[in-house]
């Protein structure tokens, strides 16, 4: 199910204040696919595609002031609560203290539902303090900017002091963010916003501002590099840690992708498979060895000896001679 996309859909058109409003057969796909999702996947006990999409659809549907079965608030709350929401959770957990304080200030849930919600968020916003890290990002790069949406939607960033340290965090390292999708997710928090104020914008003080930018071509790196590229098992079940160790070679402005497809190219027997999300590919595979939810573990990618990388393997650019580990880790 395309719960995610088409969540984003709605909320992006939501943002746009569009003359009329949007097919309701767009909200009631959406509705669909939070039913399809989980009853695909009940034997699991987690979304056919991830608790990440599936609070954006909930999200979605409360900014057009739409309700939500009590049944899939709650198991969504079980899961945040149970700790279940994956190797991404600050990214999934914000989605959710999103979508739950929409829905507790709109009133589309009663009373009683409507406390356990505001114990959620909190718990959210003290647990992604909590979990900020000496250079001031909170989980990844990436999940900075849905962290300080929480901060924002709930009035944290007047009172804590992990808002100020993330965004300064975030304007230092403003080039990750390259894709419309990551983009996305930043600009509304350097304008003091969060998606949760898509709900109640007045179109009509809206001004038609929007001016297309005149973007120059990136210019060519000249020259090759080395890459050593390591791929390590952390799992019991493997025979031996190290799987992969060898030297490739590509143009210089190769980002990590590129080394991937240079290894394919060098040595037919390694294969990888990436799965498209708004942060860019993501790595689910690499030498016949998946990344799989249910079994709570996920490809790590690192420079050695172990920094983990904060962007995505499209936008990192490896220099030369640098060593790169991917790692399939346990969450």
């Amino acid at each position: 199910p395309q719960t995610g996309r088409l969540a984003l859909y709605l909320l992006g058109l939501r943002a746009t204040c569009p003359p009329t409003k949007p097919d309701r057969a767009l909200v009631t796909w959406l509705k669909y696919y939070l039913e399809e999702d989980w009853t695909g996947s009940q034997r699991h006990g987690h979304p056919l595609t991830s608790y990440y999409q599936y609070g954006l659809g909930v999200l979605a549907l409360c900014a057009h002031h739409k309700r939500v079965r009590e049944e899939v608030i709650r198991r969504l709350l079980t899961a945040q609560h149970r700790g279940r929401l994956g190797h991404s959770a600050v990214d999934t957990e914000a989605v959710l203290a999103l979508a739950f304080t929409c829905l507790e200030r709109r009133r589309l849930v009663g009373a009683r539902l409507a406390d356990e919600l505001r114990a959620a968020v909190h718990r959210v916003s003290r647990s992604m303090a909590q979990a900020q890290g000496p250079e001031g990002v909170i989980g990844n790069i990436y999940s900075t900017p849905w962290a300080l949406q929480v901060f924002l939607a709930t009035g944290m960033c007047h009172t804590e002091p992990a808002y100020g340290q993330a965004m300064a965090a975030l304007l230092e390292n403003l080039d990750a963010f390259s894709t419309a999708a990551t983009m996305a997710q930043v600009l509304p928090v350097l304008h003091g916003h969060s998606y949760l104020d898509i709900t109640s914008m007045h179109c009509q003080e809206e001004l038609d501002t929007l001016t297309p930018l005149d973007m120059e071509p990136q210019t060519e790196v000249p020259g090759n590099k080395t890459v050593r590229l390591v791929v390590e098992c952390a799992q019991p079940w493997c025979l031996e840690l190290q799987l992969y160790d060898r030297q490739v070679s590509t143009p210089a402005a190769a980002s990590l992708l590129d080394v991937l497809w240079a290894a394919t190219a060098q040595e037919p027997h390694f294969k990888f498979d990436t799965q498209d999300t708004p942060q860019g590919p993501y790595l689910t595979q690499v030498l016949g060895l998946e990344a799989r939810q249910e079994k709570r573990n996920y490809w790590q990618l690192l420079t050695a000896p172990s920094t983990p990388l904060l962007t995505s393997i499209a936008d990192y650019i490896p220099h030369d001679g640098e060593t790169l580990i991917l790692r399939l880790s346990k969450w």
